[in-house]
């Protein structure tokens, strides 16, 4: 036994020592502070922040509006100096990079990319090779192929030969990362990356990055207001709040540990631990009875009401209001109204009872509230 013991602990440590050097640190946050010089003095945005990237990881950085997500991007990519605090990159600190050694080492993708004109989408992509295609910035074949290669990832081979201003914003989008990938950096930092694009292009494109981290070993660091995708998707989440300050973890971890609801949770929003999603918590005024089994019809008829003001409860115990009205969903297509035990409506569409029943369960408080407010009715 102690044997097995000892050659288990001997092979878990040899798996540790494999991670570790794998997983290496790429970008170190040491007490920093960020912000920007102003007239008089600094403009303090963020600071004490404490935190690891490493290579292999896709993580997104998430927090509310005017937290200081853009300016650390902006500060971790070099485009602004710390306002206190170290930032080590690959070991090595920030500041002692010269501009041309920081370009193979980290690429950068802001939100603003519409000034870019008079370009094709494979031009801008091209420019990625910049830091390796010398003084004349002539391309290579193997840069060709890497261009092509990154287009290709990203979905917009299509879009070669179109000049930049002729794309939407998500096209114009896409050509940026596609830019940053080309570049072929052990680093790639964007702001907002998914901003611009529709709903399965932003899964299509966080599930890309993420596995480009996996497979290529970068470490790919995003902003993003994506909050459930991110937390789906992401191998690690930066949470950044004036307020709370920066903490950075596991998207379970920080759901199990409560994190997360700390830093978004706000009325009428609930968050499921289990999932890592948040839910809309609608404010009822009314109750009525719905029969029937644990069903997704039931369960979406539910959720149809309390949408509409009213709550749905499982028996006449469980309610104060009146129950002249019972819902009755059998699980078999169909929705049926009952009125005083007898049944008036039969419909196979939420929609087609919801705009009967809302009427019906609302028409006595509807009077109550006129009445009480000396109210004449349009009709």
């Amino acid at each position: 036994m102690k044997s097995i013991f000892h050659f288990l602990l001997a092979t878990f440590s040899s798996k540790s020592r494999t991670f570790a050097a794998v997983m290496s640190i790429s970008i170190e946050l040491k007490n920093l502070t960020t912000g920007y010089k102003v007239k008089g003095g600094e403009k303090v945005i963020a600071q004490g922040l404490n935190a690891t990237l490493n290579s292999g990881e896709m993580v997104c950085l998430l927090g509310p509006n005017g937290a200081g997500k853009s300016t650390l991007l902006r500060t971790l990519g070099g485009f602004q100096p710390a306002l206190g605090g170290m930032v080590t990159m690959m070991g090595r600190d920030l500041k002692n990079f010269q501009s041309k050694e920081l370009a193979r080492v980290v690429s950068v993708v802001l939100t603003d990319n519409s000034g870019i004109k008079n370009m094709t989408a494979e031009e801008v992509v091209a420019m990625g090779r910049a830091p390796y295609t010398g003084f004349w910035g002539k391309l290579a074949q193997k840069d060709r192929d890497v261009v092509k290669k990154c287009m290709n990832w990203v979905g917009i081979e299509p879009l070669a030969q179109r000049p930049m201003q002729t794309l939407s914003d998500g096209e114009r989008q896409k050509v940026m990362i596609a830019k940053s990938i080309a570049q072929e950096t052990p680093i790639i930092l964007l702001d907002e990356p998914t901003a611009y694009l529709d709903y399965p292009s932003k899964i299509a494109m966080m599930l890309l990055l993420h596995r480009l981290a996996k497979a290529l070993k970068k470490t790919i660091f995003m902003s993003t207001h994506d909050l459930e995708h991110a937390l789906q998707v992401a191998d690690q989440v930066w949470l950044l709040d004036p307020t709370l300050g920066l903490t950075a973890g596991l998207p379970e971890d920080l759901s199990i540990d409560g994190s997360i609801e700390r830093y978004f949770a706000k009325e009428n929003m609930t968050y499921d631990r289990e999932t890592c999603s948040f839910s809309i918590s609608h404010d009822t005024a009314r109750e009525v009875v719905v029969q029937g089994e644990d069903s997704l019809q039931y369960r979406l008829f539910c959720k149809a009401l309390a949408r509409n003001g009213i709550k749905a409860v499982r028996s006449a115990e469980d309610t104060q209001a009146s129950t002249t009205v019972t819902i009755r969903v059998p699980g078999d297509g169909t929705y049926r109204m009952l009125e005083n035990g007898h049944e008036s409506i039969k419909v196979d569409k939420i929609a087609h009872l919801l705009g009967m029943i809302v009427p019906a369960i609302t028409k006595h408080q509807i009077s109550a509230i006129r009445e009480k407010a000396d109210m004449t009715p349009y009709e």
